[in-house]
């Protein structure tokens, strides 16, 4: 069955840009309300707020957090605030856009560190674990209802391998396991998750890796379309999926590439 995503409510986390503020974006301009939550310092924190208004623009609720979305104090305060807002309707729309990492080799170059324990330890928390805590405290507060969908962008970094890209990587493989066992826990709830595959995308985290040069060049001339992929062909692609209320695409890695992988 196909619903409107009017009046519906979405939480993004990595709100404030790439990925997650085009999702916003595309679900404000459904005329669904959007819950924010993002980790800026200040000159961060006056851009999200720019966008927050424009969301506002389409008549819709737009509420936005400057918090540490991987943080269990950021879930303790905001879970509850998030039920007040969307009462009985609930979340229609996770959006888990979480792109902190360490991008360091794992074995030490010449003058230069290798891979911390620490380091190790955030970059799965952040980017793959907290995931679940984020999806057990959002079903504890029964704000996952049937027709809900869980979304989590991976990459084609989970298998393929670059010197400074390890600990993501296994972020990434982690991300897709989490994705698995959810979609099979939260089958008998009608709730979906899937990982979105996006293909090789100009964001703020692309760019902090230091072969994201190389990679933007490669994906470029291998696109089918001719093209790299953009934040709206993700946004484009939640709104698709989220717009019946099935939960029977399920537990899947999408492609969200235009067909990069194939002749990447």
């Amino acid at each position: 069955m196909t619903t409107s995503l009017e009046g519906s409510w979405s939480l993004v986390l990595g709100v404030s840009s790439g990925m997650g503020l085009a999702v916003a974006q595309k679900m404000a301009r459904e005329g669904g309300n959007v819950i924010g939550v993002h980790f800026d310092t200040a000159q961060g924190q006056e851009k999200a707020a720019v966008a927050a208004e424009e969301l506002r623009s389409h008549g819709v609720q737009v509420h936005f957090f400057n918090a540490n979305a991987a943080s269990q104090t950021t879930r303790t305060d905001l879970v509850p605030r998030i039920a007040e807002l969307a009462g009985q309707r609930g979340i229609r729309v996770l959006l888990h856009s979480l792109a902190f990492g360490t991008l360091v080799p794992f074995l030490p170059a010449e003058g230069q560190p290798g891979m911390m324990p620490r380091q190790m330890n955030m970059t799965l928390d952040v980017m793959a674990h907290s995931l679940v805590y984020w999806t057990q405290e959002l079903h504890a507060a029964k704000l996952l209802r049937a027709g809900s969908k869980i979304y989590a962008m991976t990459s084609a970094g989970d298998v393929k391998v670059s010197s400074n890209y390890g600990a993501v990587s296994a972020a990434k493989c982690a991300l897709e396991a989490h994705v698995r066992q959810l979609a099979v826990e939260l089958a008998p709830h009608g709730v979906a998750v899937n990982a979105l595959r996006a293909g090789v995308t100009v964001t703020r985290s692309l760019e902090l890796i230091p072969e994201h040069g190389e990679l933007v060049e490669r994906a470029a001339a291998n696109n089918p379309h001719k093209r790299l992929t953009r934040p709206e062909d993700v946004a484009d692609a939640v709104a698709l999926l989220s717009a019946a209320d099935s939960s029977w695409i399920t537990g899947n890695v999408i492609g969200v590439d235009g067909g990069e992988v194939l002749t990447a």
